[in-house]
């Protein structure tokens, strides 16, 4: 693991996941690019279904359904070789707060799914993200953590990075 360190381009952002209480998890990073552009890729199911899937995890986005706005739903469809069925996650958007702010809940779970909180803050041309997740018990985010289902944000935030470079010079102010 460590000769993969050494020969990934520096300098490189972190990401950071931490509990912070029983039903709390945050997950950190700084990102190369104005908070619009980050928040576009959040909001813009377009832009979103290219960097979300952590590619290494052998999942295939099949359908992503996004209705950015407070009341408006998502739905996002994957399948995996292993899996007889596709999987669905879906949920609502509680807040919409352009450039700045995005809570949604995550439905699929029934009563034990959390609610995700992301705010984007803009720092000299970059963007500090905060990713936020309560969970309604300490059981649910144990099980979200045994799962390995909060596993895979460093490698899909390196994707957003990714994204982010390639919008960057491609993309005028909007």
């Amino acid at each position: 693991m460590d000769a993969r360190r050494e020969i990934e381009p520096t300098p490189k952002n972190r990401t950071t996941v931490e509990r912070k209480s029983e039903r709390e998890l945050v997950v950190t990073r700084t990102f190369n690019g104005p908070a619009r552009l980050v928040f576009e890729a959040w909001a813009r199911p377009e832009l979103f279904k290219q960097w979300w899937v952590p590619k290494s995890c052998g999942l295939s986005l099949l359908s992503c359904e996004m209705d950015v706005r407070v009341g408006g739903k998502y739905r996002l469809v994957f399948s995996h070789p292993a899996a007889p069925e596709p999987m669905a996650f879906f949920g609502s958007y509680l807040e919409v707060t352009p450039h700045s702010r995005l809570v949604w809940t995550n439905e699929e779970a029934g009563d034990t799914g959390q609610v995700t909180t992301v705010t984007f803050e803009e720092r000299g041309g970059k963007t500090l993200l905060v990713m936020h997740d309560l969970y309604p018990s300490k059981e649910a985010l144990d099980g979200a953590i045994a799962s390995g289902s909060t596993g895979g944000m460093g490698e899909t935030f390196e994707q957003l990075d990714e994204l982010l470079a390639a919008l960057g010079t491609s993309v005028g102010g909007s």
